[in-house]
């Protein structure tokens, strides 16, 4: 998923404060009592991109719906690997697959209700499906070999023929095209969650999110500025059928206010009026921070990308010359200084830690001559373009830097800032003019190869809106291959190399300038529990882990 506020690739140049209510429940993966309370603040750099579990896509939006809508499959509520097992959410087991592999069977738990009473019925699963499509969700791209989910997002039926419901026994059969080794995977994200069919089928329900079938519910919002989460009156009737993996609320209440300052949130946090950042602290105070708060900061694996996308069908980066010649300029150590050293210098698509990762390095530099040297012999008619950051500092200094790169290139860039609270909307629209190049970063949906290579990078994910493939790369060889891949499992040999594979001909192609992998923090204030508190390696900090001492 992309990254709103600084780190999932300035989306929202806002800042949430959140404020969160603590108690003293387990966390880490051990089903909490939600027997705790009290309020507790937390900062964000940037507002969640919807509120809405078909349509969100940034890290914020996701660590907030995490634990609002829950998936009939979902993640564990661990640290580290441990987290991204996929666990029954609401469905009482994991699927039976057929030996074919194109046939997945659940059945619903019994008695669940939403936030608002509601039943939870099986039904709502389809219904959820069917907004990603009509709702132009940039998650639907993962649920496209569901058959009849294509004629559906056609117009040329009226509801998707391969998911068969029965809301009196709770059956759900979901048959595909082809087998699919990620449909375990993509049946625990947000996007899968179930909602009523009180909810607009076509468009956004930020400002009236649906009701809420996690641990906690959304009870006000006024986005872009403020959110209140509190704990789900009617969460016990999923924990009563039986769903123990999902982990209960030890806070009360969240409200999240948007605070556009990152060293505002590091001396709130220093002076205890806010108990938790979600972003890493700016490189100016990182020193500082880790200096004189060892006891409640700590460093944090993630897995991400950071890379400058291309228009790769328009001039002048429709020429490979030119976009290899952008990654030979690119100079990863001078990106790094903006990270405080928090960056590990990569140049390509798939990051460490995520199955089918072998490092190599195509473009060796930085190496400018070699660079005004491509640029020369592709001698591109058009260099003029414009290049797209957002308005938060960070991302700012990051366009600033990649602006002066081009120029120094001989192209007449002009730096395009926008507020990230509408970066990723805007970029992601194919009617915005002048999408020539710009800032962007990909955070892990799932441990799967496929999660970097089919949202970003597939031919069928130019969508008209929503999308992420920024570079409108579209390689059908480079497709085929990856559909050929998805067919399989990840365990099958041979498999992680030919994903290792992949990478290296998307980089040969030159399809993005990748620059760098993101280490992540936690800072929290001194009343909280710090060793109950936990990142976990999807959704960021998992907030029914927070506790008060």
């Amino acid at each position: 998923m992309k990254m709103l506020g600084r780190v999932a690739a300035t989306a929202c140049a806002t800042v949430l404060t959140l404020t969160i209510a603590a108690c003293g429940g387990d966390s880490g993966g051990d089903s909490a009592s939600g027997t705790g309370g009290g309020d507790v603040t937390v900062t964000m750099t940037s507002f969640p991109d919807y509120v809405d579990p078909q349509l969100s896509y940034t890290v914020e939006g996701w660590e907030t719906l995490y634990n609002v809508y829950t998936p009939l499959l979902t993640y564990k509520h661990e640290k580290g690997e441990e987290g991204t097992k996929v666990v029954p959410g609401l469905a009482e087991a994991m699927p039976e697959v057929s030996p074919d592999g194109k046939t997945y069977k659940l059945k619903l738990r019994s008695n669940m209700k939403y936030s608002d009473g509601t039943p939870i019925k099986a039904s709502d699963f389809t219904y959820a499906i069917q907004r990603l499509f009509k709702a132009n969700s940039g998650g639907s791209v993962f649920y496209e070999t569901i058959v009849g989910a294509k004629e559906y997002a056609g117009g040329t039926a009226d509801t998707i023929s391969g998911i068969v419901t029965d809301d009196a026994t709770g059956d759900v059969t979901i048959t595909l095209t082809e087998p699919n080794g990620t449909f375990d995977n993509i049946l625990g994200l947000p996007f899968a969650a179930p909602v009523p069919p009180s909810t607009p089928l076509d468009k956004d329900a930020t400002n009236d999110p649906p009701p809420a079938s996690g641990p906690f519910m959304i009870s006000s919002v006024q986005a872009p500025q403020t959110m209140t989460m509190e704990r789900n009156p009617n969460f016990s009737t999923v924990k009563d059928a039986g769903a123990t993996d999902v982990a209960d609320a030890n806070v009360d209440k969240i409200t999240i206010t948007q605070n556009k300052s990152n060293t505002a949130q590091v001396t709130d946090i220093e002076q205890n009026r806010v108990d938790y950042m979600s972003d890493p602290p700016d490189a100016d105070r990182l020193a500082e921070v880790k200096s004189r708060f060892g006891d409640r900061f700590r460093m944090e694996e993630s897995i991400n990308t950071y890379y400058f996308w291309m228009n790769n069908q328009i001039a002048p980066f429709n020429d490979v010359r030119v976009r290899q010649a952008i990654n030979y300029a690119i100079d990863p150590e001078a990106l790094n200084r903006v990270f405080g050293g928090r960056l590990h210098p990569s140049q390509q698509i798939l990051p460490p830690g995520m199955p089918g990762y072998e490092e190599f390095k195509l473009y060796a530099g930085p190496d400018l001559n070699k660079a005004k040297a491509l640029i020369a012999e592709a001698n591109p008619a058009d260099r003029d373009i414009t290049v797209w950051t957002d308005d938060e500092p960070d991302r700012k200094r990051i366009g600033e830097y990649y602006h002066d790169v081009l120029s120094q290139l001989g192209f007449n860039a002009t730096l395009k800032v926008i507020s990230g609270d509408v970066y990723w909307a805007t970029i992601g629209n194919q009617s915005t003019p002048d999408l020539d190049t710009g800032f962007a970063d990909w955070f892990q949906d799932f441990p799967h190869p496929d999660d970097f290579f089919r949202p970003l990078l597939n031919g069928a994910s130019i969508l008209p809106t929503n999308g992420n493939n920024y570079s409108r790369a579209s390689y059908p060889d480079l497709d085929a291959k990856m559909n050929e891949l998805r067919s399989k499992q990840l365990e099958d040999p041979g498999v992680k190399e030919q994903y290792a594979a992949l990478d290296r001909a998307y980089m040969e192609r030159a399809a993005w300038a990748p620059y760098g992998n993101e280490q992540y923090t936690t800072f929290l204030s001194e009343r909280m529990d710090f060793d109950k508190s936990y990142r976990h390696l999807l959704f960021s900090q998992d907030f029914t882990s927070f506790a008060i001492k």
